[in-house]
């Protein structure tokens, strides 16, 4: 049996008529006549009084009538369910991001739940190498990652411009100048972090670039570490702008320019480029380019191609 002979079933039983359900349901009356007994055929069971005056539900015929009334229910809840999912009263929205590029989400998050209060976000930590096989594996909707991707299944868009910054004790020696030469660091203590990444190995070129040394004493692995143990008085960090940033305006941490170093990076938020996105992760989307709009630099919406 099918939700459509269910229907036709119900429209009979509750006009207790045939040419009456015809009407209700814009159909002739013979066709409803041959749904009903095709019906019949299949459960094996006479659902109507031919004899009564009113079409009236046998015995057997009532019993089909409580599951088919829960049946026409369901598909009216489901019906409810796509329907809310559309206009995102419900639904969920999966994204991968590591330690840094996660602070990237917080005013998009704040920004998405009031718009989107009843979507179900979850952001999973990940290594940005880690991120391209999640995709792939519909294990997430986006990611957030530092580099371009060279997956051509991977649709990138920048949507944050980053720089990388020197910080410092508010007491240390460099604290007293608001800039340095590259040069002025290579007897200075780094502490660095020890995950390999794009912007690391970016660092590490430079000094040898201008023949300087790295001097990393201590590897650390969260960037939260790294900024509190300089903040009490160890060494010297570079660091994402982004992540430095509260701990400067606070003046726990100083940023010192290093014109050498002066390195940008972006932020890009990344999907299967196949993938036919979620309203939720439509609505999404929306929001990113919205904060470039609205709040511009560092925030930006630029899709890449190729």
């Amino acid at each position: 049996m099918d939700l459509f002979q269910l229907e036709t079933f119900m429209a009979v039983a509750e006009e207790r008529s045939f040419s009456r359900a015809a009407l209700r349901l814009h159909r002739t009356q013979p066709a409803i006549s041959q749904v009903i007994r095709k019906l019949e055929q299949e459960v094996e069971e006479v659902l109507f009084e031919r004899a009564a005056r009113n079409a009236s539900l046998t015995a057997a015929g009532e019993v089909l009538r409580a599951y088919a009334e829960r049946l026409l229910n369901l598909r009216g809840e489901a019906a409810t369910a796509l329907s809310e999912f559309r206009s995102l009263h419900r639904g969920r929205l999966n994204l991968a991001a590591n330690e840094y590029t996660s602070l990237y989400l917080l005013p998009v998050l704040h920004a998405f739940r009031r718009l989107s209060p009843q979507i179900k976000v979850t952001v999973q930590r990940s290594l940005a190498s880690r991120m391209t096989e999640q995709l792939m594996q519909h294990a997430v909707e986006f990611g957030i990652i530092s580099y371009r991707p060279d997956d051509p299944q991977i649709r990138s868009i920048v949507v944050y411009r980053d720089e990388l910054v020197l910080a410092v004790h508010p007491r240390h020696a460099l604290a007293r100048t608001a800039r340095v030469s590259i040069r002025d660091l290579e007897a200075e203590n780094f502490i660095a972090h020890n995950i390999p990444s794009p912007l690391r190995h970016k660092v590490m070129q430079t000094f040898r670039r201008h023949r300087t040394p790295l001097n990393m004493g201590v590897e650390l692995p969260s960037l939260e570490a790294i900024k509190r143990f300089v903040a009490m008085g160890n060494g010297i960090a570079l660091l994402p702008g982004l992540t430095a940033r509260p701990e400067i305006e606070r003046g726990e941490l100083i940023q010192v320019s290093v014109p050498e170093l002066v390195l940008e990076h972006r932020l890009r938020l990344v999907h299967r480029r196949q993938a036919a996105l979620s309203h939720a992760a439509v609505a999404f989307v929306k929001v990113v380019e919205s904060m470039a709009k609205e709040h511009g630099d560092p925030f930006v919406f630029q899709v890449e191609r190729g």
